[in-house]
């Protein structure tokens, strides 16, 4: 196996193990997805000879990828502990929804009724993503799509800076939204419920009546995080 970052590389889904392309990136990939997964918890450490051994990768690249995943904000690289997932207390998690709630409710108020259909063409592709991804029961692919999704709605408002504000905070709305499908799963909703459930959002936007549209969007912000800073279970 080639090990540098100018090679092609896939990662094989039987055991996980980066074969050619940038093991960089790949090494990024593998773990930002076993995080949104779900699989490694806040918290958790990222310790390097398991991680070089599962991914089949020498030390350099991993490194790389973790300084990479630390400037996402999805770990923190601690002095004499290493990386660690990265957490978020509960003034984190008011402050990151409560702007992500803001900037949505702008573009509903902007952008609904939508005045080019094709606005929607990003939110119909997510949320097939969405639909997919919970048959297959890939919760990692299932909230980057339904970041996906929030995003495309975004975009209805064509108002360029308040789709730049959003990303910007792109990864540490994908944290929340993972700890939320997690929760949620684990309270009342499966996955195929969860990804129904943006579906309706979606055919709200499409009638055209932003407050039904905002009224539903409450249940997918801030409030539902409810369970991610208590510990007591999201209201349905």
């Amino acid at each position: 196996m080639q090990d540098s970052d100018s090679a092609e590389a896939v990662r094989d889904p039987g055991d996980g193990r980066v074969e050619q392309r940038s093991l960089v990136a790949l090494a990024r990939d593998a773990i930002r997805h076993d995080i949104l997964a779900g699989e490694l918890e806040p918290g958790s450490r990222l310790i390097e000879e398991r991680l070089t051994e599962r991914l089949g990768i020498s030390r350099p690249p991993l490194r790389e990828a973790l300084r990479l995943l630390e400037s996402d904000g999805l770990i923190e690289i601690r002095p004499r502990r290493g990386a660690v997932v990265a957490t978020m207390d509960e003034r984190d998690v008011h402050e990151v929804m409560t702007l992500r709630s803001g900037l949505e409710r702008i573009a509903i108020e902007q952008g609904v009724p939508v005045r080019n259909p094709r606005l929607l063409e990003p939110v119909h592709a997510a949320l097939e993503g969405m639909e997919r991804d919970a048959r297959t029961e890939d919760r990692a692919s299932l909230v980057q799509h339904a970041y996906a999704l929030h995003a495309s709605i975004v975009d209805i408002a064509e108002h360029r800076r308040l789709s730049t504000i959003y990303r910007s905070v792109q990864e540490q709305i994908l944290l929340c939204m993972s700890r939320n499908l997690l929760t949620r799963e684990r309270y009342f909703e499966t996955l195929v419920e969860h990804a129904a459930r943006h579906r309706y959002l979606v055919e709200l936007i499409e009638a055209g009546d932003p407050a039904a549209v905002l009224a539903e969007l409450a249940v997918h912000g801030e409030r539902s995080f409810t369970a991610y800073r208590d510990g007591s279970p999201p209201p349905a």
